[in-house]
């Protein structure tokens, strides 16, 4: 069985947006939920929905645990899995990692929305938001923030 309840009703009546820069070096897991927290306090957000979009085509976002790092281990390894770089892709211009990047991130997310509550993000125990590198060097990647709410 499935219940759904509405649990109140709010005016949203502000729009923020901010910017988040990570400086990456390798293929992995960035955890923003710090960073995310911070802001959101920092701009006073009590009831509202925060929105983040990674600016990038090999990088992506996601959901997922926060409290075994080998969850994030066996997700790189299952992602390189679908999309070697050993494979034979048309698009090489810029290196071996490039492609397998660009599926990764089609194969994730690049936008996240997420309920915000007087307590912060309603996240769930063992959640965490994360910028996903699936290119091999340095990379400085732009993710959007926007807040909508009160």
């Amino acid at each position: 069985m499935i219940r759904v309840r509405t649990d109140g009703e709010t005016s949203l009546s502000r729009l923020v947006k901010g910017t988040l820069t990570v400086s990456t070096g390798r293929q992995a897991f960035f955890d923003l939920t710090e960073a995310c927290s911070r802001w959101l306090s920092e701009i006073g957000a009590r009831d509202g929905v925060l929105n983040l979009m990674v600016a990038h085509t090999t990088a992506s976002l996601t959901i997922q645990e926060n409290a075994d790092d080998d969850v994030q281990r066996d997700l790189l390894t299952a992602l390189a899995g679908l999309a070697p770089e050993e494979a034979r892709y048309r698009h090489t211009l810029e290196g071996p990692d490039d492609m397998p990047g660009h599926i990764k991130a089609m194969l994730s997310d690049t936008t996240l929305t997420l309920p915000v509550g007087d307590a912060g993000l309603e996240l769930g125990t063992w959640q965490a938001i994360y910028l996903i590198e699936h290119r091999v060097g340095r990379h400085d990647r732009t993710v959007r923030l926007s807040y909508l709410g009160r």
